[in-house]
C-alpha cells in the first residue's frame, strides 16, 4: 500500500469521527498532503553526495476552511509531517530535521483554496509556535492551489541564485535564464535538439531554491546524467554531462 494511500485511509478512518465535523470544505487533507510533496519535490537542491528538501512548510487557507477544522490542526499537521518524512525517505531525500508542517489563515484566499510556501531551517530554528507574522519573507515564493485549476502566486522574495546557467552543445553556448528552459526536438523549446531520438519536450532545467535542477518531462528514450539514466529530479553540477537520444548537452554556470 502506497504511504498516500496509507494517509487516505489514515483521515478516511477518522471521517466517522471528529475529522466528519471538519472537511466538509473543498480542501481535503490528501490533496493538501498530495501538493506538499509536489512542493518538496519543486524545492529541493544538492551538494556534492545529497539531494535536501524543505523541512518547514505553511499552509494557507481560507478563513471559513481554516474555521472548519483549526481544533484539529495537531493531528493533522502530524500526519501530513509523518507522510513528507517517509515520502522523504523514499525519493532518497535528505531533511535537516522532520518535517514540520504549520497553518496559517490568508483573507486573500476563497474557500477550496490553499496556498504552501517552505523554506529550509536548521533544527535548532524550528519554531515551537507559530511562526511571527515578520518571519514571512525568510519563506520562498506561495503556490496556490484549489481544487480546479492551480494558481501561482506572485513570489514573495525568493532568494535565487543570481548566476545563469550555460549549456555547451553542438559548438554552441546557450545562456538559461532563471525562467529555466526546456530541451527537446519542436521549436517551441529553448534548447532545440535535432535528433530523431529525442522527443518534442524531452527534458527541462529550473531553477529551485538557489540550484539548478534537471527533470526529465516523460521522454520516449529517458535523460541521462552523467551516463545514469535519472528517474526523478536532480540537482546539477558543473562539468555536468545531460544525454538526451544520442545528443551530449554540458552543463555550467555564467
Amino acid at each position: 500500500m502506497s504511504v498516500l494511500k496509507s494517509l487516505e485511509n489514515k483521515i478516511a478512518g477518522a471521517v466517522e469521527g471528529t475529522f466528519s465535523r471538519v472537511f466538509r470544505s473543498e480542501v481535503r487533507p490528501v490533496e493538501i498532503a498530495r501538493k506538499l510533496a509536489r512542493e518538496m519535490e519543486e524545492h529541493q537542491y544538492g551538494s556534492l553526495s545529497r539531494v535536501y528538501v524543505p523541512n518547514e512548510y505553511r499552509v494557507y487557507l481560507s478563513a471559513r476552511d481554516r474555521e472548519r477544522f483549526i481544533s484539529y490542526e495537531d493531528a493533522l499537521a502530524g500526519e501530513l509531517g509523518a507522510y513528507l518524512l517517509e515520502h522523504a525517505r523514499r525519493e532518497r531525500y535528505a531533511l535537516l530535521s522532520a518535517p514540520v508542517i504549520q497553518f496559517e489563515t490568508d483573507v486573500r484566499l476563497g474557500l477550496g483554496q490553499f496556498g504552501i510556501a517552505t523554506r529550509v531551517v536548521e533544527a535548532d530554528d524550528l519554531p515551537a509556535a507559530p511562526v511571527r507574522e515578520q518571519a514571512r519573507e525568510q519563506f520562498g515564493e506561495t503556490l496556490v492551489f484549489s481544487s480546479a485549476d492551480p494558481v501561482e502566486a506572485p513570489p514573495q522574495q525568493a532568494t535565487l541564485r543570481s548566476s545563469n546557467a550555460l549549456l555547451l552543445y553542438n559548438g554552441r553556448r546557450i545562456i538559461v535564464g532563471g525562467q529555466g528552459a526546456t530541451i527537446g526536438r519542436s521549436r517551441e523549446c529553448e534548447v532545440v535538439v535535432d535528433d530523431a531520438n529525442v522527443s518534442r519536450k524531452h527534458a527541462e532545467l529550473r531553477l529551485r531554491a538557489g540550484a539548478w535542477i534537471l527533470t526529465d518531462l516523460d521522454s520516449t528514450n529517458g535523460t541521462r546524467l552523467d551516463g545514469r539514466r535519472i528517474e526523478r529530479p536532480e540537482p546539477l553540477e558543473p562539468g555536468d554531462r545531460i544525454e538526451v537520444g544520442a545528443s551530449v548537452i554540458t552543463f555550467d554556470l555564467d
